[in-house]
């Protein structure tokens, strides 16, 4: 390789590089010094963000056209909709409604990466805030024209927060399915990469 286009080649690597060191949860945060049901939520969703973020790394386009049958979703529409649970976790804590339907498709897949992962660490400095009777206020909301529907917080835990894992491990699955397996030393029991 010429010198001149090795310079080019490393200066991509470390832009690259760079730019994903900027993305939250490449490695979970530090726990916090006691147990509150604040602390646990936000611990949740910063499981999540670090699944998220390693499932997320490295997809190539092929990756994100993979579906495993012609009925099921693609990466990519399996990742537009862990964004659209990523803003309904985000806005339950003030009570905020979801408006309803809302399309994705205009997004590329870094920009719905690096939104999903904020939405994440937005919501997770929330909830670390939260005392127990702030939860009684916290609610889902979805909003679809002039019918609204809202459910205690309780179903978020049971659903967006369960739902998002649940596709996140989609993710790996069907990443690993079209031959480009997640990155084999993410510790997701220590919460970053195995030295």
């Amino acid at each position: 390789m010429k010198p001149c286009l090795s310079v080019l080649f490393l200066f991509l690597i470390i832009n690259v590089q760079a730019q994903e060191m900027g993305l939250p949860y490449h490695q979970i945060p530090d726990y916090p010094s006691e147990y509150t049901s604040g602390n646990i939520v936000s611990r949740l969703v910063d499981g999540l963000g670090f699944r998220y973020y390693w499932a997320t790394d490295g997809l190539t386009p092929s990756d994100l056209d993979y579906k495993p049958s012609e009925e099921a979703r693609t990466v990519m529409e399996t990742l537009q909709h862990i964004h659209s649970m990523s803003e309904t976790i985000l806005n339950a804590p003030s009570a905020t409604p979801n408006v309803q339907p809302k399309d994705f498709g205009h997004y590329s897949f870094d920009e719905l990466r690096k939104k999903t992962l904020e939405n994440l660490q937005a919501a997770s400095k929330l909830y670390s805030a939260m005392q127990d009777d702030d939860f009684e206020n916290s609610k889902v909301i979805f909003q679809r024209g002039d019918k609204k529907s809202d459910f205690p917080f309780w179903n978020m835990l049971n659903g967006m927060l369960s739902d998002c894992i649940y596709h996140t491990g989609q993710i790996v699955l069907m990443r690993r399915a079209n031959g480009n397996p997640k990155n084999p030393n993410v510790s997701v029991f220590l919460g970053k990469i195995r030295e």
